[in-house]
């Protein structure tokens, strides 16, 4: 009989083996391109590679046997840098979008937030806020 207690014991022993290595970890295989750092995670074909700027990672690209992907954009890429600038690319304008779109709190909800997590302009908001009174019960 096979305990799986003893399987997870047995894989848990191993202090060497790292999963997620940081770029800046002697044991990790990193590869600079361009601007930006690759970290190999895992797989045979796909490899999966960690997509670093700077010290923030941007997402995942993969090296087939005959081409680059990113999943993001369903292009195939001759080079790892082709895949690493078409996935920043892709995270850029999803952030602005993304920011477009959001609207600023309410000042009820800013009512919700942490007092020292509020931005100048919020609090200049909340000075000039006057609450409705009508739903306002004296107790």
């Amino acid at each position: 009989m096979i305990s799986t207690f003893s399987l997870q014991a047995t894989q848990l022993d191993d202090p060497t083996e790292k999963i997620l290595l940081p770029p800046t970890d002697p044991n990790a295989e990193v590869m600079e391109i361009f601007g930006y750092k690759l970290v190999y995670v895992n797989g045979a074909c796909p490899r999966k590679y960690r997509v670093y700027t700077d010290d923030s990672m941007i997402g995942v690209i993969f090296q087939h046997i005959t081409h680059w992907s990113n999943r993001m954009d369903s292009l195939r890429y001759a080079e790892p840098v082709g895949a690493a600038v078409g996935l920043d690319q892709f995270m850029k304008v999803a952030s602005i979008l993304t920011t477009a779109t959001e609207q600023p709190p309410t000042e009820e909800e800013l009512l919700d937030k942490q007092f020292d997590s509020l931005t100048n302009d919020e609090w200049e908001r909340l000075k000039r806020y006057v609450p409705e009174t009508r739903d306002l019960v004296a107790a």
